[in-house]
């Protein structure tokens, strides 16, 4: 029984050496190279579409958050230009 085992173990390994050896001989040929070649570039794409989306999201927060904080800010100068004041100072400040 243990001659049985070690030789299944050493067919299970040496089975498994030559799958890897094939994979990495593949990942040298001109193939494997542009496949991996062209994984980066899709992953260098969806990052720049995943960067792009959050830019975009955060730009729309803060557009929507200035439009709430200079809503009173509007108001305030309308109402002190309304009420005359030209602000036509000497120094340019009113």
């Amino acid at each position: 029984m243990s001659r049985a085992l070690w030789f299944a173990a050493g067919a299970a390994s040496g089975a498994y050496a030559l799958a890897k050896a094939r994979r990495t001989v593949w990942h040298l040929t001109p193939d494997g190279i542009g496949a991996r070649v062209a994984a980066v570039g899709v992953g260098a794409r969806l990052f720049a579409a995943e960067v792009s989306a959050g830019m975009a999201e955060r730009d729309a927060e803060l557009q929507a958050e200035l439009r709430l904080s200079s809503a009173p800010h509007a108001a305030i100068e309308e109402s002190a230009t309304s009420d005359g004041d030209t602000g036509s100072a000497a120094d340019g400040h009113r």
